[in-house]
């Protein structure tokens, strides 16, 4: 697939993020027209899936804050309450109060801590996913409404001629110069095309509320006709889009993460092996004592993790298989993100070549037929089933280019979803810096 290639590809792509703020919201609501620029801002703002992808982002980082946290300090005291035998003064404790603390020399809270940043970026790359995944959805609901807007309007030009036709049909019965049965078909071809303009309704009304739900709208809310189309040249490659896709993917960045995940957890369960002391300080009063403090004892204390050496050795096999199994998924998640790559950036390759076909050659032969067609049967060249079936090619071969369109534009869209990053303009994105 050469470079060419999908720089025509893409350049050609209709109504993108190359859109300015001026062609959105206020430009917007005054004409009454809908940009796409105006619908990814509201569906960033206000799409409930994204902001819990947020959230769960947000609520994740914060345990690293937790888990680099030294461990709380135990208090202990201590109190006679009564003694059964007699003892001479200062001769027994009365009363003791103790505090202890674990000092974690080994570092093993700041390696909990890097476990913990790891699964706060994967809580990252999910709400990037999210966001990524929500957007595609609204721009091809987008595409799936103008798509809708013009079949609209090609249907009714397809009525108006239809219905010339069984007009003229119908005269030309009268006057003893067509037969019942040719009136008959344009009349039962004008019926069809009113039943198919019902289905082209109904999927506008489906366009509407899916485009009104992901704005975080209500679904009865009216909506503005989608804006005309633009063009916007941009030169991309498949080496650099590889690149992009490696590099920004949320699936890729995950595995990624889930490596260095693991690579901590490795770390700790070597760590394990070497015990942290707990330091305490415990100050008595004796029986019969005048002073608060009588004595004042200072210890340390810790465990003995290599009387159990099995549980230990394996805690550290666990984690190399998990580290190992980590970075198998990485390598399958980068192969498979190259295979969503080739795949979608030939989905765009194929409904560009259609769009194509359709554009420079069917529906332009397909309109200067039936013009002939019309043209012959008023000669007396061509019969009525010839002039019909010319129309009935005219009106499936427009409708089906733009329906070709709307494919290429949603494949179009969907390919910043596949790769992880923006190819067109920058749009508000997720906030990096408290990550």
């Amino acid at each position: 697939m050469k470079t060419t290639t999908l720089s025509i590809l893409l350049a050609t792509s209709l109504l993108l993020r190359s859109q300015t703020a001026a062609d959105g919201g206020e430009n917007g609501a005054a004409s009454g027209g809908l940009s796409l620029a105006e619908v990814t801002r509201r569906v960033l703002e206000n799409n409930p899936a994204i902001k819990e992808a947020e959230h769960r982002w947000r609520a994740a980082i914060q345990r690293v804050r937790q888990a680099n946290a030294w461990d709380d300090p135990r208090v202990a005291g201590e109190s006679r309450t009564h003694r059964f035998v007699d003892v001479p003064p200062n001769a027994f404790m009365d009363q003791s109060v103790a505090i202890e603390q674990l000092i974690p020399v080994t570092g093993k809270n700041l390696v909990r801590g890097r476990i913990a940043m790891a699964e706060g970026l994967s809580a990252f790359q999910e709400a990037r996913r999210a966001q990524l995944d929500v957007i595609a959805k609204a721009r091809a609901t987008y595409f799936q409404l103008a798509n809708a807007y013009d079949q609209l309007e090609i249907n009714s030009k397809n009525l108006t001629s239809l219905k010339q036709i069984a007009d003229i049909s119908r005269s030309r019965y009268e006057a003893g110069l067509e037969t019942a049965a040719n009136a008959l078909i344009a009349e039962t071809d004008y019926s069809k095309l009113q039943e198919t303009r019902r289905d082209l309704e109904r999927n506008l009304s489906d366009a509407q509320s899916q485009l009104n739900t992901l704005m975080n709208r209500d679904a009865f809310a009216r909506l503005g006709v989608p804006a005309a189309a633009s063009v916007d040249p941009l030169h991309l490659s498949v080496t650099r889009l590889r690149v992009v896709t490696l590099a920004q993917r949320p699936e890729v960045q995950m595995a990624r993460a889930k490596i260095d995940g693991e690579k901590s957890k490795l770390q700790l369960a070597h760590r394990a092996w070497i015990p942290d002391p707990a330091v305490s300080i415990k100050g008595q009063r004796y029986n019969d004592a005048a002073e608060a403090v009588s004595e004042l004892d200072a210890g340390v204390s810790f465990t003995i993790p290599w009387v159990n050496p099995a549980r230990y050795s394996s805690v550290v096999r666990e984690a190399r298989a998990n580290l190992a199994a980590a970075e198998q998924g990485f390598e399958r998640e980068q192969k498979e993100a190259l295979r969503l790559l080739r795949d979608q950036l030939a989905k765009i390759e194929t409904f560009h070549h259609h769009l194509e076909l359709f554009g420079d050659k069917l529906v332009p032969q397909a309109q200067q037929a039936f013009e002939a067609t019309q043209l012959s049967y008023e000669s007396g060249k061509a019969t009525f089933l010839d002039w019909i079936s010319a129309q009935r090619n005219l009106r499936d071969i427009e409708a089906m280019g733009r329906e070709h369109l709307a494919h290429y534009q949603m494949a179009v869209a969907e390919l910043e979803a596949v790769i992880g990053a923006d190819i067109y303009s920058p749009t508000p994105a997720l906030s990096k810096g408290t990550k």
